[in-house]
């Protein structure tokens, strides 16, 4: 009884065996590969996504980008009013087809120009490390539709960082290693920093900073949009660790990464000013060893300062310098230290056209919010006046009315500290 009901099974597993793949499995109205083709490289089962969104006019309107109904494959930019949800297409997708193409350009980002007639997309784009930050930059001109490409002769996918200028009238971008300016109205190119290699970049950054601050972005417009204030790294100290790559080919490759381990050397790192015309870079002085120290942060503290931290290598110490634009010439303004570590103060908020600014601080075990004066001159192109000049007690402005201003010689002076914890009221000493 055994043997024939062991003969039975026997029978039907080699039957099942025999049939067509087709009688054993359900059948499904797509192969399996359109099926994965529709799961993972196309839109038909992607969630609905809000933005990159923008706002405009101060914060009245906002524009955002969605789906085009008319165009297929392709977004438009559309703006809607921020109390009302009043909608309208701003940008068709139509109006984003290149000269000589049929479809519209597919974009990851893009921004607008301070006076919001330009638009700036970011297309084509590959990753590097964790984010897609390389690619091709296209500006579009509302008023006329003309679309351009930037870069000139640049190979495809090389540019990063675009941005306009404070007046619109121009982009700076990095291309391998080195920055560049290109005017719009006749497309022309100048090239701001040379000797850029894979060990040495301008305007970009290395891992360390990717991987410690999610720095990537390495240059600034000036206000005025007369210079522009740029990180360089040197990373020809730093040891190279050799990836293996077994995923992205048939066969495995090797990825050299400068990688600085513990107690081994970090790159050296330095912030300069050049020029927005071009010309000879002004490197800001910031003391110690350039390879013993981050500059996780700079932006323009008005027309011709530039305000930086810098942090020791175990980062417990958190030093904020202002440096004059013309000179490169440094001063502190106040030091954060701490027993384990201190965080990155990312944003500085700037109160009274300029006259101070809020400072975040932990310096007492709570967050803080303090507001500072008595060290960073006002923002604006001009002098101010003698009775709001920020310098030396008694100083005033010098003879003539001189837009050089002298770096303040008096310590930083806070005039309010408020603290709070949940449930707690803030306290001012």
């Amino acid at each position: 009884m055994r043997s024939r009901l062991r003969s039975t099974l026997l029978l039907l597993l080699l039957l099942g065996a025999a049939l067509p793949a087709a009688a054993q499995v359900p059948q499904y109205p797509e192969t399996v590969r359109a099926a994965v083709h529709r799961i993972f490289a196309s839109r038909d089962f992607a969630s609905q996504r809000f933005g990159p969104a923008r706002f405009i006019d101060g914060g009245a309107e906002y524009t955002t980008v969605e789906r085009s109904t008319e165009t297929g494959g392709g977004s438009d930019i559309v703006k809607y009013v921020t109390a009302t949800g009043a909608r309208r297409v701003l940008v068709a997708a139509r109006a984003m087809v290149p000269a000589g193409a049929t479809t519209p350009l597919r974009f990851d980002n893009y921004s607008w120009s301070a006076d919001g007639t330009k638009l700036l997309l970011f297309t084509n784009t590959e990753r590097v490390w964790r984010e897609n930050t390389r690619g091709d930059y296209w500006v579009l001109t509302l008023a006329t539709g003309q679309l351009m490409k930037l870069g000139g002769d640049a190979p495809t996918s090389s540019l990063m960082y675009a941005k306009f200028s404070p007046a619109g009238d121009r982009v700076a971008y990095v291309s391998r290693g080195d920055l560049y300016v290109q005017r719009l109205g006749d497309a022309s190119i100048t090239r701001l920093t040379t000797g850029a290699d894979s060990l040495h970049v301008n305007g970009m950054t290395d891992w360390v900073y990717e991987e410690e601050f999610g720095l990537r972005d390495g240059f600034r417009w000036s206000p005025d949009g007369a210079r522009i204030a740029y990180w360089n790294f040197d990373m020809s100290g730093v040891r190279t660790f050799n990836l293996i790559n077994n995923t992205d080919s048939l066969y495995p490759f090797v990825i050299p990464i400068q990688y600085p381990k513990t107690g081994t050397p970090n790159s050296a790192v330095r912030v300069g000013v050049v020029s927005a015309g071009g010309g000879p870079t002004v490197w800001v002085q910031v003391p110690d060893d350039a390879r013993d120290h981050y500059i996780p942060w700079m932006e323009w503290a008005g027309p011709r300062e530039v305000m930086l931290q810098r942090f020791n290598r175990l980062q417990n110490t958190d030093a904020l310098l202002m440096a004059d634009a013309g000179t490169g010439r440094a001063r502190t303004l106040l030091t954060e230290r701490d027993s384990a570590w201190v965080d990155l103060v990312d944003e500085v908020t700037w109160l009274d056209g300029g006259r101070r600014f809020l400072w975040t601080t932990e310096r007492d075990g709570w967050c803080m919010s303090m507001r500072c004066r008595g060290t960073v001159p006002p923002r604006s192109s001009s002098p101010p006046a003698a009775s709001t000049w920020w310098g030396s007690p008694g100083s005033t402005l010098p003879a003539g009315g001189s837009t050089t201003w002298p770096l303040p010689t008096t310590p930083l002076s806070v005039i309010s500290i408020g603290a709070s914890s949940t449930g707690a009221a803030a306290r001012s000493v």
